[in-house]
């Protein structure tokens, strides 16, 4: 038996991710996002103060990562993103890709605690992305 729907075979993935990510007791993120500032010689100089912005992204899971103990080390958490949530987030913003929206994220907040990104990862499947992973680690007094 063939599949004969009129959706595109290759978000199957994505849909699939989706699903998954709001079963397990999916949740939202919010991306602080620095906006961009005017190209005048007032912003150049800082007198013009930069905007930011709140993107929430749903579906989203979060989950420790299990740290090697070490005396006063901190602990890092995984955040799984939908990509068509980020996606959604990436065009609300008239940003010409994901990447572009990472790279103005300055934290993440997840059930009202604060993390900075260390690195950000995609997993892929027949060319379309349908998962991000961002490795996180709590967000110090000093880095708020």
């Amino acid at each position: 038996m063939s599949d004969t729907a009129s959706r595109n075979p290759t978000a199957a993935a994505q849909m699939l991710t989706d699903a998954l990510l709001r079963t397990v007791a999916g949740t939202t993120a919010t991306l602080q996002v620095a906006g961009a500032n005017p190209d005048t010689d007032q912003s150049e100089i800082g007198l013009v103060a930069t905007n930011f912005a709140e993107v929430v992204v749903s579906p989203v899971v979060m989950r420790k990562i299990r740290p090697t103990w070490k005396e006063g080390g901190e602990s890092k958490w995984e955040l799984l993103l939908s990509a068509t949530g980020v996606q959604q987030s990436a065009n609300t913003l008239n940003l010409a890709s994901v990447e572009s929206l990472f790279a103005m994220t300055l934290g993440v907040t997840v059930a009202g605690q604060n993390y900075l990104i260390e690195s950000i990862g995609a997993s892929e499947a027949l060319g379309q992305v349908y998962l991000y992973r961002l490795l996180l680690r709590e967000a110090g007094v000093e880095a708020v």
